[in-house]
């Protein structure tokens, strides 16, 4: 952000958060040839990323419209400020084709790469998106660090997608697929909600034959006692990290997801959660043995 230069004042006029935010007003601005446009919340001037590529060059800086991904700005940064697509593990993604696996931190996302690997087909790379300013994934209500240390843990590449409101969601996925030259597959850990999966299908179809790349969905219809079977045999604590009033009373924030968790569930709850009732973290650290 910068005050000391002069732009056209893109901004009068509009509301935070409505159809003018400032991602219209950027834009506008970018339309129009401008290197700055006026935050509409803050006041403040901003380099649009028309102004951005003058430089030549990232700054480090952690620029809201960065073109370069925040290429020069620490990983510890990145993960704690970053406001654009890019890798939260490593510096650059494989250059090898590979399944992206979008990545919860929960268990669903984490048993979908365990089908992965007894593929073995080709290498995973992990996508998580999460809020912008809260540094939270959306749901499972865990922080974006959390995900990252779960990357790490697994020795996966992890590439981080913040998102904005009024910024659409296939869009800011695109961006960030643009960090990741041969994608095979889009991989998820959906089960057995029809509504999601076409959301999703439908969503993302038009990147989908742009990139040439196929849905996937390895455990769809797999029933529960088989996943919680997985899930034991990979010996990785699996803990409650959000939960709806359907549930209160049987289970708690902090409560490990196993059989008898899901015995004492009343008639109604999905043994996964899958209708939203509640949602959980991997602790890859804990892993037994």
């Amino acid at each position: 952000m910068s005050s000391d230069s002069v732009s056209p004042d893109l901004s009068e006029g509009c509301t935070a958060g409505g159809p003018d935010d400032w991602n219209t007003i950027h834009r506008r601005a970018s339309e129009s040839g401008a290197l700055f446009y006026n935050d509409p919340q803050t006041g403040y001037r901003v380099f649009t990323e028309t102004g951005l590529r003058r430089r030549g060059r990232c700054c480090g800086s952690g620029c809201r419209h960065c073109p370069w991904q925040h290429r020069e700005m620490p990983l510890s940064r990145r993960i704690a400020h970053g406001r654009q697509p890019s890798w939260l593990t490593v510096n650059t993604g494989p250059s090898l084709p590979v399944d992206l696996l979008f990545w919860s931190g929960g268990k669903d996302s984490f048993l979908a790469l365990r089908s992965l690997e007894r593929e073995a087909a080709r290498p995973v790379v992990l996508l998580t998106t999460f809020d912008t300013e809260t540094r939270i994934i959306a749901h499972q209500e865990i922080l974006i660090d959390d995900a990252v240390r779960q990357a790490r843990q697994l020795q996966i590449p992890l590439l981080g997608i913040p998102l904005y409101s009024g910024q659409s969601y296939p869009d800011r996925i695109r961006e960030g697929c643009t960090l990741i030259p041969h994608i095979e597959r889009f991989v998820f850990g959906d089960l057995h909600l029809e509504h999601i999966r076409e959301w999703r299908q439908t969503a993302l179809q038009a990147l989908a034959r742009e990139r040439k790349v196929e849905l996937y969905f390895p455990l769809w219809g797999a029933p529960w006692h088989a996943l919680i079977s997985d899930l034991e045999e990979s010996g990785v604590p699996c803990i409650i990290s959000a939960v709806t009033e359907a549930v209160t009373g049987v289970m708690r924030v902090g409560d490990r997801f196993d059989r008898e968790l899901i015995g004492r569930l009343p008639d109604g709850i999905d043994p996964f959660g899958e209708h939203g009732e509640f949602h959980t973290h991997v602790r890859l650290w804990e892993k037994n043995g």
